[in-house]
């Protein structure tokens, strides 16, 4: 299997395993006892919080180890709710949002908080015009505003750093969902000074149920998990060592593929030209010069995703539809309709993600999947996007 859906999540390094089978074993203690044991694991955790900080350019305090992105989000919003209150805070967002951001902000206007989207052009990047007149509007008694660094579905790179001295500079407290940039580009918490920022291990081959959130120095914060205390009383429940070792192994071999300079970019590059030079009707969606190096979004004309996942999945190639799938029917993601996709562009798209395990002999062979795949729904649905037939490749 050739799996290109680095995107939702990524295989675990085999240094990153080895690093956290101690602490599954013999290093079970609870971080928070007092014999030498449950120290060790306390210095574990330490110093995985040193890397984690590295990674992002925080200081090691700043970073609160959580039960992975959805919750560090969840955290960082529902509190700033509740510090502007609902009275008189704004919250500012994009229309481009994760669920992690969207379901809990449509919980806020559900009880009164008035919610602020700010627009996106056609390549899927923040109107900054449109989220400058949102902050605007939400100076007068506060706010806060969240913006994503990085698309899950298009892997375009959003303008965080103007969005975040705007908001800034209408009094505003910022966060952003750095869970798809984290590992993957440089991020860096001193070069934009954000006040929160969410991240999820296994988006960068670290292991699953493990996050962080960085909370900048200063910035006021409860908790909304309460009970032993545990991460400086920012979040209770005992540390999940095992996986905390895992992130910061993680992250530690993040930051040395971003400073050797070693992203997936080319073996993006070679895959869509292939594509977009042998198949006819193939468009490259997204900010062409502001996307992450291993994410590509391609729409294939009179193909229906769900038929081409279908037919990539008998022929070894593992990636995801560009449109959710909702009761049987395929709809446009609220990303696609933001952007302008016509509904027959958006049941036409799907989703690579490549990560640093991926070699040219996969993108080029994933390629050709592809080719043939369209090539073999076109002859069948007769150029249209109609239900979705089931058959073998």
């Amino acid at each position: 299997m050739i799996y290109l859906d680095a995107n939702a999540t990524t295989p675990l390094l085999p240094e990153v395993l080895d690093a956290m089978l101690p602490w599954l074993k013999d290093g079970f203690h609870n971080p928070s006892a007092g014999y030498s044991g449950a120290k060790e694991a306390r210095r574990a955790i330490e110093d995985a919080r040193e890397q984690v900080a590295l990674l992002i350019g925080a200081d090691a305090d700043e970073v609160v180890f959580t039960g992975g992105g959805t919750e560090s989000t969840n955290m960082a919003l529902k509190w700033l709710a509740r510090l502007v209150g609902r009275k008189n805070g704004k919250v500012v967002t994009s229309e481009i949002e994760h669920s992690a951001v969207l379901r809990p902000i449509e919980t806020f206007a559900d009880v009164g908080y008035p919610v602020l989207r700010a627009g996106v052009d056609g390549g899927g990047r923040l109107r900054v015009e449109d989220f400058r007149a949102a902050c605007e509007a939400a100076r007068e008694g506060g706010g806060f505003a969240s913006v994503m660094w990085a698309n899950n579905e298009t892997g375009v790179i959003q303008p965080v750093d103007e969005a975040c001295e705007i908001a800034c500079g209408c009094g505003l407290a910022f966060h952003t969902d750095a869970i798809q940039a984290v590992g993957k580009i440089p991020v860096d918490v001193r070069g934009v000074p954000v006040d929160f920022l969410s991240l999820s291990a296994h988006k960068f081959h670290g292991p699953k149920g493990v996050g962080a959130l960085y909370i900048r120095s200063g910035c006021r914060f409860e908790p909304m998990v309460r009970g032993g205390g545990q991460e400086r009383d920012r979040r209770s429940g005992t540390e999940n060592t095992a996986g905390i070792v895992g992130l910061g192994k993680a992250a530690e071999m993040a930051r040395a593929r971003l400073a050797a300079g070693a992203h997936p970019g080319a073996l993006r590059a070679a895959f869509e030209a292939k594509l977009v030079g042998e198949v006819e009707g193939v468009t490259v969606n997204g900010d062409l010069l502001h996307r992450l190096p291993g994410t590509s979004h391609l729409s294939f004309a009179g193909c229906e995703a769900a038929g081409l996942l279908i037919l990539l999945d008998d022929l070894g190639v593992a990636c995801s539809a560009g449109s959710a799938c909702m009761t049987g029917k395929q709809q446009p993601s609220h990303v696609q309709k933001a952007m302008g996709f016509s509904d027959a562009k958006a049941k036409s798209s799907l989703r690579f993600g490549f990560s640093c395990l991926n070699t040219m002999e996969e993108a080029m062979a994933a390629a050709e999947a592809v080719k043939k795949a369209v090539e073999k729904l076109r002859r069948v649905q007769g150029g249209s996007t109609g239900p979705v037939v089931v058959y073998s490749a």
